[in-house]
């Protein structure tokens, strides 16, 4: 049976690893130009089956309205999205991906993997695998890794 210390260790360990994993996302994203803030705005906008609401993008990106609008409109002046009227109540804002936006998402992939990668180099093959199965299992997601 684990010991509080055992779990401990652990505890900080994946701490450590996942603050180095975001800042060597941090440091493959900066020639582009985007913050994690906006990465993870314009992820959820293309996951949506529709331009999301301000206040939709708010409750998944769990903050406050103010702070989605701070990452619209610096991913509108990067180009990346743009406001456009709902169809059916014009007094409601939806936000969309522009060609730009899907192709800066198409570097953040890219960024992400190079970031990955850079934390992974020292594994085989074979631990990379044991370790997306211990992966899936914390996060419990069995078999759904990318």
């Amino acid at each position: 049976m684990p010991t509080p210390e055992t779990s401990g260790l652990l505890a900080e360990q994946l701490l450590r690893l996942t603050r180095r994993l975001h800042r060597a996302q941090k440091r493959h994203m900066e020639p582009l130009g985007i913050t994690p803030a906006q990465s993870r705005l314009l992820r959820t906008v293309s996951h949506s089956d529709q331009p999301p609401r301000m206040a939709d993008l708010a409750q998944r990106l769990e903050v406050v309205p103010r702070a989605v609008t701070t990452l619209v409109d610096a991913l509108e002046a990067h180009g990346s999205v743009r406001r456009v009227p709902d169809p059916s109540n014009r007094r409601v804002v939806r936000i969309e991906l522009t060609d730009t936006g899907r192709a800066t998402l198409r570097a953040l992939r890219e960024a992400r993997r190079a970031a990955a990668e850079d934390i992974l180099a020292p594994l085989s093959d074979q631990q990379r695998d044991a370790l997306g199965d211990l992966l899936d299992t914390l996060s419990g997601t069995p078999g759904h890794r990318c």
